[in-house]
């Protein structure tokens, strides 16, 4: 069980690290329009078209990622997110948002 999860994680690395998106999300983050919610997608913190297009595509190609390492080590889609949320969650910078365990709010 350890090497899957290990590999898990490994390909959520991967994931947190997609380029084509990360200095669009990267702004986004730092400046308290996007936050992470503990289910492993983002959430427009800002009602603005071009976030929620941000946050449509991002949670779009994370969706399809977490279905890929589900799929290739058999866990169910919701525990990878949830494994991938802790790994995103950890590893904001200052003036990310976040959801607490209680679902509130908060920032870095």
């Amino acid at each position: 069980m350890k090497p899957r999860v290990l590999t898990i994680l490994a390909m959520l690395g991967a994931l947190i690290a997609f380029p084509a998106f990360a200095l669009d999300l990267h702004q986004a983050r730092t400046s308290g329009m996007v936050g992470e919610k503990l289910n492993g997608y983002a959430a427009a913190l800002k009602d603005t078209p071009e976030i929620d297009a941000l946050v449509a595509d991002v949670n779009a190609k994370r969706k399809q990622e977490y279905a890929r390492i589900s799929k290739q080590n058999g866990q169910p889609v919701d525990v990878v997110a949830k494994l991938a949320a802790a790994q995103i969650i950890n590893g904001l910078e200052a003036g990310g948002s976040y959801q607490d365990a209680n679902g509130n709010w908060k920032t870095r």
